[in-house]
């Protein structure tokens, strides 16, 4: 049974999006809000649309095959949604459909002009705002015109540009319908949009006003460069006024026109400062009433503001809940850990549950906040220390805020907390039993978790990981574990400062670290090319390879001739890495033992580009390089003034960096072992939970937290709309970019480096490996997609030690974002790779096939070609 066709703005609400659309719900609401004038309308219902393409069979074949095509094969998208929409277009409107709408004009004015607006029932959501998608028409006259309009508002849900948004943001085609909104035409002013946070830093205290002559299509078609005004507190506290040389205005016989504005009004600002803080004020309204920032179309219409549309800012980074009303600043855990996707509510929770600090989460990312460090004298001078020695964006970020008066309230040093990644450590004698007697610690407890939890299961289990977890958290933040890779890092750093200061010798240690001992993520790279020795013997392997395109190859390659030590090589790799995976610190994400084919084309890439015992070769290589620069070092040290005392001193550093270095990587690849664990039998868990009818799927468990998890184990219950809502936030999260310091205004303060000393164009970076390289750019985002040949250099967004089976293949690494001692810049100093991480849009500014010249010593990047 099909509802009304047509039901007037103040029938309507958010709570009946499905029936009017995303537009005509916000409408419907701001029409209810007292002080807020909306132009008098109503909605042409999804029922109608209904009713319209069941009159047409044939758009349900066409629907089919708009589903099945590639997203980017545009000419194939173009050409049937171009079919549709001439379909929906030739469908005459019912009678009694028509006599409805003729119906509502009558109390408007049946010749007077009208808005005609799509609003499609996936539009202006907090998670896909669909902005400019579907079409409008203004100054629509007469009654006959309306409904030819209204045609044209439901053919325009399929527009190219409207399902290539869908297919991008995994949105059904038949699960969306068009609704349209007619309203009176208001002939403004000026018109334009307000921000109710600036879009730009997401600072939610701040409006951004946009403002231009007549109607507001000129400002969103991009035809002029509207006045712009910043409000604050309520005051405008920036402005710039544009040359607006053209207007939009409506023509008496219907439509609009370009107008142009007389020269000596061009310049004239299209509001005063009292009407955009009234504006923004009524913008606060808006805001209270949807519980979020919006984006907000207005009109000015005698000297009164009217409303034509309100909408979520979607592209905003959500804030970190608090308690209180104080500021806040935060610091992104993803650019330390050089993983900044969004995670699912599970990784999310196991690792606020792994590390000692406490984290808030937001836009499935987890911050620190920070904002007490920085308030006393001793921790501010502290943090900004380490912070400007591993990230300097991040750092100028925080000095950004602490320059402004009074975000911060100022603590005494009295009872301040201590640095964020701990105090200095205690001296540790540079003995190599110290490393191997952490490792194995580590090795017999991760053999002793697999053994014990084989036993446990139901609430057992769940009570047994977390009892677990703080086995991990012993050994993770062991003194010291800790003391070994901190001791190596201020060995390093000494050893920069010194050689520098004694021999004019810049990043020494990035050669005296190559191919340092228990270094598991290099050793996990070189490791592959050991299998690539295995395979490459054997054609019908390789050949074999090639087509591989399920995780289930491994059980077919014995048939093959060299089939079965192929298959025994990459187990054997697996039993000690396969627990690694691209994002890891997420335990939700698939790990290469479940994923096998994920590191086919990896293996292959090896087979052709390497040459056997490369593994062994590129160590020994590296070994004998940091020998040679070590001895080369102590020779020059000698022939100076106090030359034995500085010898001798530096022969101390170099020892316990290259004893100690290596450790660094260890203690993630322990945790990242034992989550394997965890994770292995969460999915058994879940596969119980699904069988007793109670998850609708094993993938289910990661939109759960740890605790909530727990719940649902005990109670064998489980909110299905909360995952379904927690699906749609992380589809809405991964469009995001986590900044790497946000405040709890909402505003993303990026920094810069405040370098002068690079030559014009280059892009300036963070220097992590020593050396200069020349190649080929291979912008690389997914891991899974890399075809490299050897020279080439790899630009990507990040790396974590995932990344590291690449590495053998390049000659020299660029990333966007990354520290001094993050997993990259270790592994690049560790294969002698010339590298510099931080570059803020690498992989838009660099173009795939590019050559680059990479100065890993001095930290930029220049574009050749």
């Amino acid at each position: 049974m099909s509802g009304p066709y047509v039901l007037g703005l103040h029938e309507v609400d958010e709570t009946q999006l499905a029936v009017v659309g995303g537009k005509g719900a916000h409408l419907g609401a701001l029409s209810r809000i007292d002080g807020v004038r909306v132009p008098a309308g109503f909605c042409v219902t999804t029922d109608a649309f209904r009713r319209t393409m069941a009159a047409a069979p044939s758009i349900d074949d066409r629907l089919d095959q708009l589903s099945r095509v590639n997203p980017d094969d545009r000419e194939a998208i173009r050409t049937l949604s171009a079919e549709i929409r001439r379909t929906i277009e030739g469908i005459t409107v019912p009678d009694d459909l028509a006599a409805a709408i003729t119906r509502a004009l009558a109390p408007l004015g049946e010749q007077a002009a009208y808005a005609v607006r799509s609003s499609a029932t996936a539009e202006d959501l907090p998670t896909a705002s669909f902005a400019g998608q579907q079409d409008t028409y203004l100054n629509v006259v007469g009654p006959a015109a309306v409904l030819e309009h209204v045609s044209r508002c439901w053919a325009s849900l399929f527009t190219e540009r409207a399902v290539t948004y869908r297919r991008r943001n995994g949105i059904d085609h038949r699960a969306v319908q068009m609704a349209v909104v007619v309203q009176q035409m208001v002939f403004p002013h000026a018109a334009g949009i307000l921000f109710t946070a600036d879009p730009v830093t997401g600072n939610r205290t701040v409006a951004s006003v946009e403002a231009s002559f007549g109607l507001g299509e000129a400002l969103v078609s991009g035809l002029v460069n509207p006045d712009v005004y910043q409000v604050r507190d309520g005051a405008v506290v920036a402005k710039a006024i544009a040359a607006k040389q053209r207007a939009v205005r409506a023509v008496p016989a219907g439509g609009t026109r370009e107008q142009a504005i007389d020269p000596e009004r061009q310049e004239q600002p299209a509001l005063t400062d009292a009407q955009v803080v009234r504006l923004a004020q009524l913008g606060r309204r808006i805001e209270a009433q949807f519980g979020r920032p919006q984006d907000i179309e207005w009109c000015l219409v005698d000297d009164g503001f009217q409303i034509v549309q309100s909408r979520p800012i979607t592209t905003l980074f959500p804030i970190p809940e608090s308690d209180d009303r104080e500021n806040h600043v935060y610091l992104s855990v993803g650019h330390q850990q050089m993983m900044t996707d969004a995670m699912k509510p599970l990784g999310l929770s196991f690792w606020q549950m792994t590390t000692p600090a406490p984290m808030a989460e937001a836009g499935g990312r987890l911050f620190v906040d920070v904002t007490q460090r920085l308030a006393a004298p001793t921790s501010r001078a502290n943090l900004l220390q380490v912070v400007r020695r591993s990230d300097p964006l991040t750092a100028d970020a925080l000095q950004t805020i602490l320059d402004r008066d009074g975000f911060i309230r100022p603590l005494a040093d009295e009872g301040s907390p201590g640095p964020l990644f701990g105090g200095a450590p205690a001296q540790i004698e540079t003995d190599p039993a110290i490393v191997t007697e952490l490792i194995g610690h580590s090795e017999a407890s991760v053999a002793a978790l697999r053994r014990d939890i084989r036993t446990k299961s139901g609430e057992a289990l769940l009570d047994f990981i977390q009892a677990d977890l703080q086995e991990l958290r012993r050994i993770l933040f062991d003194p010291r574990s800790h003391q070994v890779f901190m001791s190596a890092m201020e060995a390093t750093a000494w050893l920069n400062e010194q050689l520098e200061a004694w021999l004019g010798e810049k990043n020494a240690a990035d050669t005296l670290t190559q191919s340092v001992p228990h270094n598991v993520t290099s050793e996990m790279g070189l490791a592959l090319l050991d299998v690539a020795d295995v395979i490459r013997p054997y054609p019908d392997v390789v050949a074999f390879l090639q087509q591989v395109e399920h995780d289930g190859f491994l059980d077919e390659l014995p048939r093959l001739a060299g089939g079965r030590e192929a298959r025994d090589a990459i187990e054997g790799w697996l039993d000690r890495y396969g627990m690694r995976c691209v994002g890891e610190i997420d335990i939700t994400r698939p790990r290469w033992s479940e994923r096998p084919a994920t590191l086919v084309p990896l293996i292959l890439g090896n087979v052709r580009n390497a040459e056997p015992g490369a593994g062994e070769r590129r160590f020994e290589q590296g070994r004998q390089e940091a020998r040679k620069k070590e001895q080369e070092l102590l020779t020059r040290l000698r022939a100076l003034p106090d030359g034995e005392r500085k010898a001798e001193e530096t022969k101390r550093m170099i020892d316990r960096v290259r004893t100690f270095t290596g450790y660094r990587e260890y203690p993630k690849y322990g945790m990242v072992s034992r989550y394997f664990v965890y994770k292995q039998a969460l999915s058994e868990e879940a596969e119980r939970l699904v069988r007793a009818h109670v998850l609708r799927e094993r993938e289910d468990v990661f939109y759960l937290t740890f605790a909530e998890l727990h719940d649902v184990v005990r109670t064998g219950r489980v909110d299905d709309q909360l995952i379904r809502r927690r699906k749609e936030a992380f589809r809405s999260y991964q469009a995001l970019t986590p900044p790497r310091v946000l405040t709890s205004e909402g505003e993303a303060i990026t920094g810069a480096y405040r370098r002068d000393d690079l030559p014009t164009g280059a892009l300036v970076g963070l220097a992590v490996s020593a050396g200069t390289v020349e190649g080929r750019a291979r912008v690389i985002l997914d891991m899974a997609e890399a075809d490299l040949e050897p020279g080439d250099i790899l630009v990507t967004a990040h790396t974590d030690p995932s990344w590291t089976p690449l590495f053998v293949a390049i000659a020299g690494l660029v990333t966007e974002v990354g520290g001094l001692m993050t997993h990259g810049a270790v592994i690049a100093r560790e294969y002698g790779l010339p590298a510099v991480v931080g570059v803020v849009d690498a992989t838009r500014l660099i173009a795939d096939g590019q050559r680059i010249r990479v100065h890993g010593t001095d930290g930029y990047v220049e574009i050749l070609s």
